[in-house]
């Protein structure tokens, strides 16, 4: 892992897909791992899980927050998962006080749902980085989550390392659990969205629901492609922006990833 340095920080998307990649060897976890040994080190890792949702904005903020396993169906062993990363108390009342107009609240009680630690415990299997949650808000539109990504910016240039983790893909409802590509349609979205995201067409990736039915079958409900808009909302115009995962599985799960301001990757 590179050492931690003064520069601005990337940020970074990961399609999560099944949390099986916690606990079993895959070309995505190995991904994961790869490019976390490439970046920076951070001083934090603020993310936004599409497994949190709130009415209103909320930050974890426990100094020890516990490893939530909210799933069902899965073997004990995924169960028996534990990632004990530190919270981090002053990173947490930095977010809120960036969201204080929307009153954003502190949770010390909440821990780190699988959004989070199913990608980190690749990315830093140790569990020394300190790890705060950032909800999202449900009553939300895409165009407010989107300017609520912009506005964390700032904390790029303090070595917090911003990471969506959610899927441009997902739909359970169609799930194919033996194919191994995607179903056409999840294929062309996904390749329309790596073009708007390559072009900077951010507004027609905010207003998503207008990309036609490929975009409706592929984003059924919005909780997995929102924390792609808050990384996107930190890109400059001038930074690098590089793909990795690029692929679609069971049918309707795109483990599409990419990093933004990390040029060696």
């Amino acid at each position: 892992m590179a050492d931690q340095v003064d520069a601005s920080m990337p940020a970074l998307f990961l399609g999560h897909g099944s949390p099986m990649n916690a606990i079993e060897d895959s070309a995505f976890r190995r991904e994961w791992a790869r490019v976390a040994a490439e970046l920076p080190r951070p001083r934090a890792v603020l993310c936004v899980s599409a497994h949190w949702e709130a009415r209103g904005i909320f930050v974890t903020s426990g100094e020890s927050p516990e490893t939530v396993h909210d799933f069902y169906g899965f073997p004990q062993a995924l169960f028996d998962v534990r990632y004990p990363a530190p919270g981090d108390s002053a990173l947490a009342q930095e977010v809120a006080s960036i969201f204080a107009a929307e009153r954003a609240h502190l949770d010390p009680d909440r821990g780190l749902d699988h959004g989070a630690w199913s990608v980190l415990i690749a990315m830093y299997p140790r569990a020394d980085v300190p790890v705060v949650q950032l909800s999202l808000d449900r009553t939300l539109s895409p165009a407010a989550h989107y300017e609520l990504g912009r506005r964390l910016a700032p904390l790029r240039e303090r070595g917090v390392l911003i990471l969506g983790s959610g899927n441009v893909v997902h739909n359970l409802g169609v799930i194919d659990f033996g194919r191994e590509g995607g179903f056409d349609w999840a294929e062309r979205f996904d390749d329309e969205v790596k073009r708007r995201i390559e072009t900077r067409d951010h507004d027609a990736l905010v207003r998503y629901a207008q990309l036609g039915r490929d975009a409706a079958l592929s984003i059924p409900t919005p909780e997995h492609y929102l924390p792609l808009l808050y990384v996107l909302a930190l890109a400059r115009p001038e930074e690098p922006i590089v793909h990795f995962n690029e692929a679609v599985t069971m049918g309707s799960i795109s483990m599409r990833s990419l990093v933004i301001g990390a040029p060696r990757l």
